[in-house]
């Protein structure tokens, strides 16, 4: 037999049972469509991840005071100057001090002057400048954020987060509502419902820095400085921000630049990876199966027919070509609809989401290819049985 005579037998073949043949190709065309998209989903996630990381965390350095560990004499390294000093460095947008104020005991966070704090357990207070708060980026649910003259002429004055509010029981501005830190009262002016960086600032009552200083005096634990950059100079602040900051004792500061997105992406991508491609291989599993069983049950009925072809004179190697090519037809087909159903797929899902899809060329091309596998591996047993059968045996059926 000629490969064009073993195309057309098992074209034939295929046809001959067009719905036994559409079932047996859909644990294919799962399989491969699965293997598809997940290598499209994942590639288009992590560009997308890239780029929300470019746009927040890689345009974020962490300054942190370490001086007492290097003299505990010092309870403040930062000087009143360190913003502007940071500031002046090339690529800085906003640079901004700022500590958690110690509120166990008399400096619990009440709505009013007497009794117990407001439910849900203690209300964290930082006191920051108003750099922190512009760094952050927050969306103001009501009011606005205080601003340097509150820093300069120490205004008490608050910010806090829609959950510290409702916890409050303070519903809107109008009423110029009052917190009470323990005995200090501040006038809250603005409060926040998310922002793009520091988000632990909406659990928190966020006073100016300055007043902070002046009610209860240096940090106990140390400070921290948030500087927000433009994209591309975060790692090149993070070096120059200690000297900046004190060029006497640069060591009394870590400044802490964004991750390398590269390394973020491959890890993302690396569970992504493993995690889904395990789904893509068992419904190839399932799909070898289902070609391998439908295979065997047609042998089984065509048996006849496999004995008529021995007698009149095609050899072993012959039948199995048959139905190894008949098997193969079957995965292909199911590779060829589950590539384009992967593509559709990955095409949807990133413009629901408004992402631009990210496919590799060779998962294109070599998806078809694993349809074709697994329908020739599927077929070994079923074409290596049908070519076993004997003539004589085959015809007394």
């Amino acid at each position: 037999m000629s490969w064009r005579d073993i195309a057309a037998e098992a074209l034939a073949g295929i046809l001959q049972r067009p719905s036994r043949s559409v079932l047996t190709s859909i644990g294919t065309v799962l399989g491969v469509g699965t293997f598809v998209a997940i290598l499209g989903l994942t590639a288009t996630a992590s560009s997308q991840i890239d780029d929300r990381f470019n746009v927040l965390t890689a345009t974020e350095v962490a300054v942190e005071d370490v001086s007492h560990e290097r003299n505990e004499f010092v309870d403040l390294a930062f000087p009143d100057d360190a913003e502007g000093r940071v500031r002046r460095l090339n690529g800085v947008q906003h640079a901004g001090v700022y500590w958690s104020v110690q509120t166990n005991g008399d400096r619990a966070v009440r709505s009013a002057p007497v009794g117990t704090p407001g439910s849900g357990g203690e209300t964290e207070v930082v006191a920051a400048s108003s750099e922190v708060l512009q760094a952050a980026e927050p969306v103001l649910s009501q009011g606005r954020i205080f601003d340097t003259w509150h820093d300069r002429t120490r205004q008490r004055v608050a910010v806090v987060g829609t959950g510290v509010a409702a916890r409050l029981g303070i519903a809107t501005l109008e009423t110029q509502p009052t917190v009470f830190v323990g005995d200090e009262a501040f006038t809250v002016v603005g409060i926040i419902d998310d922002t793009r960086r520091k988000p632990d600032l909406l659990l928190s009552v966020i006073v100016p820095r300055s007043t902070a200083l002046e009610i209860w005096g240096s940090p106990k634990s140390g400070a921290k400085m948030i500087i927000a950059t433009e994209l591309g100079a975060a790692a090149q602040v993070a070096q120059e921000a200690a000297v900046a900051i004190d060029p006497a004792h640069p060591e009394y500061f870590r400044a802490v630049p964004p991750p390398d997105p590269k390394t973020l992406r491959s890890e993302v991508t690396g569970d992504l990876d493993q995690l889904f491609l395990l789904l893509a291989a068992i419904c190839l599993f399932i799909g070898t199966i289902g070609i391998a069983n439908t295979t065997l049950v047609a042998v089984l009925e065509r048996t006849g027919e496999i004995g008529l072809r021995r007698a009149l004179g095609a050899r072993g190697r012959h039948v199995t070509a048959q139905f190894l090519a008949e098997s193969g037809a079957l995965g292909a087909l199911g590779g060829l609809v589950g590539t384009s159903f992967g593509l559709l797929t990955v095409v949807a899902v990133a413009v629901a989401r408004d992402w631009t899809p990210v496919i590799h060329p060779m998962t294109v091309l070599a998806a078809p290819a694993i349809g074709l596998a697994t329908g020739l591996l599927a077929g070994l047993y079923p074409a290596w049985r049908a070519s076993r059968i004997q003539p004589v045996e085959a015809l007394r059926r």
